[in-house]
Parts: C-alpha cells; sequence; structure tokens
C-alpha cells in the first residue's frame, strides 16, 4: 500500500514535469487576441464545427503535447461526403448512434487556422471549459488558436 506521502510526492512530479501553456485565438491578419486560457502539456481539446458542403456536425479532438502542439486524437461525424477521410487513425468505427469514429489519428498541428463563421463554428472547449462559440468571435475573420 502506498504512504500519503508518497502518493502526495509522485504527484508533485508529475506537476512538475507539466510545462504551462496559454491557448490563444487570434486574429490571423492583427494579432488581436479574442480569447485565451491557461493550458499545460496533456491538456484536452474540442474544437466542433459544420462541414461547409454537406452541413452536418464535425467533432475534433486533440490534446496539448510537451512542446505546445496540438496532436488530433480522434474526429467523430454522421456521413461520409465531400472532402471527409475515409480511413484516418489507426481505428474507424460506427457506434450504435450511426456516428463515425476516426481515433488514435495522432496528426501533429503547430496551429488551427480557420475563417470563422457564426454559423459553422461551434464550440471551442479547452479541458472541459467553454472557450469560445463561433458567434462569439468575429464574424469572416481568419484566426488562429495556438498554444504559447
Amino acid at each position: 500500500m502506498i504512504s500519503v506521502q508518497a502518493a502526495y510526492l509522485a504527484i508533485a512530479a508529475c506537476r512538475a514535469r507539466e510545462k504551462k501553456f496559454v491557448l490563444r485565438i487570434i486574429d490571423w491578419q492583427t494579432g488581436e487576441v479574442y480569447a485565451s486560457a491557461p493550458a499545460h502539456t496533456g491538456s484536452s481539446l474540442f474544437f466542433g464545427w459544420i462541414h461547409s458542403l454537406e452541413k452536418f456536425p464535425w467533432n475534433e479532438y486533440y490534446h496539448v503535447d510537451e512542446n505546445g502542439l496540438l496532436i488530433l486524437d480522434a474526429m467523430t461525424f454522421p456521413a461520409f461526403g465531400a472532402g471527409v477521410p475515409e480511413n484516418k487513425g489507426k481505428r474507424c468505427y460506427v457506434d450504435t448512434e450511426g456516428l463515425i469514429h476516426m481515433e488514435e489519428i495522432g496528426q501533429i498541428f503547430p496551429e488551427l487556422l480557420w475563417l470563422n463563421s457564426h454559423t459553422a463554428t461551434r464550440d471551442i472547449i479547452l479541458d472541459g471549459q467553454l472557450l469560445s462559440r463561433g458567434e462569439g468571435l468575429p464574424q469572416h475573420k481568419k484566426l488562429r488558436l495556438v498554444v504559447e
């Protein structure tokens, strides 16, 4: 059985290795910061949007690595269509609700870039807390989501 003191020291050691970052949503042209929040190694990011052609919800799940890069872990969507990959990641399956899951992707992104839309950009959630929604960001502006 592990002692309370040993458990505390193990937690403290893990936190000491954890790097601290700030996740920001920035105007690509002007550099104006529209949203920011503290992040750390292992932080989870959810980015939800509506596919422009197929008009279905698309969910992306990332984590922050030790270098502050975004790693795409998984994505889910209800159907295949224009621009939708057929085999991204190591696991692909359809759940009982008909939602397609692609998991264990591991794709590295130094930043996310998008042209914001009040109707297409949905929730952006960091570590379970809402960071922003599309309607809370400037309409038709090119934005960057970056971890610094």
